[in-house]
């Protein structure tokens, strides 16, 4: 890997994976950041979010989510005042789009918490209310995209609706289709080496999905006001640098229809100069795969670092 010509640094905040209250609860109280980003969090939406986040249920609950979106940014702040650096860009696939809406400026923080706790309820509304069709999204590893077209195209000749709602390295993808359909690619993905790894419930990021698009827009974002950026955002959607408000808004609501496209984020920012990448929370994937390791350098700022002492200078006595 060389990035010696690539001096830019870019911030990235990761899709939500499980964090469980375990394993963050700490930081959320201990860390300065995270603490008044809490309290702030608290004030917006009127209860404490420590409280309902410690007695939810679920890796997914719309507790979890909020705090997860609290603790990204609150490591943004932290890993830009530990490490000393301005990033160039900033980005976020899938869920981390929440969180680079607010740190590039184009969101305040309130509102930006406003939007995920409602986006959460209207995700779970819309699933129960109003699609019909029971779908779920198979994440997998280890399955080359030649193999993938061919267990896809057995999907098709059996009539299956099916679709890539996220490519997350050269050999990791996500698929969305019927429940019903999920033991049957599960068994061909492992019949060619592949590795079925966890199934999310409610999927994202399908055209078939444009209902809950204008749903979000009425529902979540209606009267919610987007700056224009002070920090450029790269596009995990399509790798599109966005500059104003309103382009944005489109990135969070086209979230629900359109696919993460990450090596074409990441591709993005290698075009731009872009050496190093800060990945702002708990983080098992996006800054892990092959794409982003072996292009770059990545600093990760979890919870669990941000927890340990400090190394301070040794002090020098006179004689």
């Amino acid at each position: 890997m060389v990035t010696e010509d690539r001096t830019e640094s870019a911030l990235v905040f990761p899709g939500m994976g499980p964090a469980p209250f375990s394993e963050v609860g700490k930081f959320m109280v201990v860390n300065r950041f995270a603490r008044k980003l809490a309290a702030e969090a608290d004030e917006a939406l009127g209860y404490s979010l420590f409280d309902r986040f410690r007695e939810a249920e679920g890796d997914y609950s719309v507790y979890a989510q909020v705090a997860f979106l609290v603790n990204c940014v609150a490591l943004a702040q932290w890993a830009e005042d530990e490490f000393g650096f301005v990033p160039a860009y900033v980005t976020g696939p899938s869920f981390g789009g929440k969180a680079t809406a607010i740190h590039s400026g184009a969101l305040s923080f309130a509102d930006g918490v406003r939007v995920t706790e409602r986006f959460a309820h209207c995700l779970d509304a819309f699933f129960a209310e109003d699609y019909a069709e029971q779908v779920a999204t198979q994440s997998f590893a280890r399955t080359p995209r030649a193999a993938l077209d061919g267990v896809l195209a057995e999907l098709t000749e059996q009539g299956e609706w099916f679709d890539i709602t996220c490519v997350v390295d050269e050999d990791f993808a996500m698929v969305t289709l019927r429940k019903a359909k999920l033991e049957w690619l599960q068994e061909r993905l492992r019949a060619l080496g592949g590795l079925p790894l966890y199934v999310m419930e409610p999927p994202m990021h399908s055209a078939a999905f444009g209902a809950l698009r204008e749903r979000a827009a009425a529902e979540v974002l209606d009267g919610v006001e987007f700056a224009d950026p002070h920090l450029p955002v790269v596009s995990d959607q399509d790798g599109s640098l966005l500059t104003t408000g309103a382009e944005i808004r489109d990135l969070l609501l086209d979230c629900c229809v359109r696919a993460v496209d990450w090596p074409g984020a990441l591709a993005s920012l290698r075009d731009k100069g872009v050496g190093t990448l800060y990945v702002a929370g708990q983080d098992a994937l996006f800054g892990r795969v092959g794409v982003a390791s072996k292009n770059f350098k990545v600093v990760p700022a979890s919870p669990r670092l941000a927890l340990r002492p400090r190394r301070r200078p040794a002090r020098v006595l006179a004689a």
